[in-house]
């Protein structure tokens, strides 16, 4: 019988202050925003920084690769003139050539494509907790209880539907491009 009393005594205290939270936050109301990650790494400054960066990177990998891929297609055509007089012998060397040539640059494209590709996902991955770290900052402030990532149609969509007053957005890039000088 004390048993259950005592179980009976705890549970009472435990529903009683669940009660009590449920009354305090009732009488203040849940303040909740949403934003958009994206958006902030686009229009903050470190985030355009960033993006430029990575962009930089891409275009200084493609310029090699488009200089091997012309460097082929040269070799190809030259490989392919009627009017050469190389002999079957040189013509089978320089096919031969053109396989390692055309099996290095495939190597490469791959290579680069992993490297850009990893570089990516670190960049999303610094910028996101950098990202987060502003957000959480914003609600600090502000006294919101919770930040959602919008998501966006690329990815997936978090928040379905928001009134446009819940978006903090603008001030969480403010917040990240004072995090981020």
């Amino acid at each position: 019988m004390r048993r259950h009393q005592g179980a009976a005594w705890v549970l009472g205290f435990v529903l009683g202050s669940v009660g009590l939270m449920h009354s305090a936050l009732a009488a203040e109301p849940a303040k909740v925003g949403v934003m958009d990650q994206q958006a902030v790494m686009e229009r903050s400054s470190a985030g355009k920084r960033a993006l430029d960066e990575m962009k930089n990177y891409s275009l200084t990998r493609q310029k090699i690769i488009s200089a091997d891929d012309q460097e082929l297609k040269d070799f190809e055509q030259a490989l392919q003139d009627p009017n050469s007089k190389l002999s079957d012998q040189a013509k089978q060397e320089k096919q031969e050539q053109f396989r390692a040539k055309l099996e290095a640059y495939q190597r490469r494209l791959a290579d680069f494509n992993r490297e850009v590709q990893q570089k990516q996902r670190e960049m999303v991955m610094e910028y996101s907790k950098k990202i987060a770290e502003a957000a959480q900052a914003v609600a600090q402030k502000e006294g919101y209880l919770a930040i959602l990532d919008k998501g966006s149609s690329a990815s997936v969509r978090i928040v379905l539907y928001h009134q446009p007053a819940l978006d903090v957005t603008d001030r969480v890039v403010k917040e990240f491009d004072r995090q981020n000088k």
